[in-house]
């Protein structure tokens, strides 16, 4: 639209420079807000996800688990000692044994009905992830699987912990949370 064209849309009894301050100031309102409300905190996803893979061939439950690097890092904080900081030069044999415990601690598996032994190999990082290696022995048979998964619901209410499990013949998934924080399977 043409600048000249601009009186045909005033009203006839309101002079062209008021009219074009309003406008101009309206433009200017939305440019200002916009960006405040666009930079607007955005609700962080708290998730994990566990992988199980029954390797009938060691008879041995494999188990990875994906922890985002910051949270964990916060629950240990929070859990253990206020300093804790992982994957930094700064990280010491302490904070990784606490993140051991912590996640032995969270982390429950029943063979079959029976407990069973967790046993923790290492961790590694990936980006912004800590992955944790675990496994269970002597898994003969696997009919079925009851896993509790309760990392990092003690500080946030609304973590989801996903559980991704493979057999030779199967796979099947659980979501488990603060309100069902443990899920079973059952295989033929």
């Amino acid at each position: 639209m043409n600048i000249c064209n601009i009186h045909k849309l005033k009203p006839s009894n309101v002079t062209l420079a008021p009219y074009l301050i309003m406008q101009f100031s309206r433009i200017f309102l939305l440019l200002l807000v916009f960006p405040l409300v666009s930079a607007a905190p955005v609700h962080k996803f708290y998730v994990s996800i566990t992988k199980i893979e029954y390797v009938k061939e060691k008879n041995s439950l494999q188990i990875i688990t994906k922890i985002f690097t910051d949270d964990i890092e916060d629950a240990l904080q929070q859990r253990y000692d206020a300093s804790i900081s992982l994957d930094t030069k700064k990280e010491t044999k302490a904070a990784d044994e606490d993140l051991k415990n912590y996640i032995l601690q969270k982390i429950n598996i029943k063979v079959n009905g029976k407990a069973v032994k967790l046993e923790y190999i290492g961790k590694e990082y990936d980006t912004d992830m800590v992955l944790a290696y675990i496994e269970v022995r002597d898994v003969n048979d696997l009919k079925t699987i009851e896993i509790e998964n309760k990392i990092l619901m003690e500080i946030f209410p609304e973590q989801q912990n996903i559980i991704h499990l493979k057999t030779p013949k199967n796979r099947r998934s659980l979501m488990l949370d603060r309100d069902e924080p443990i899920g079973k399977l059952e295989f033929n």
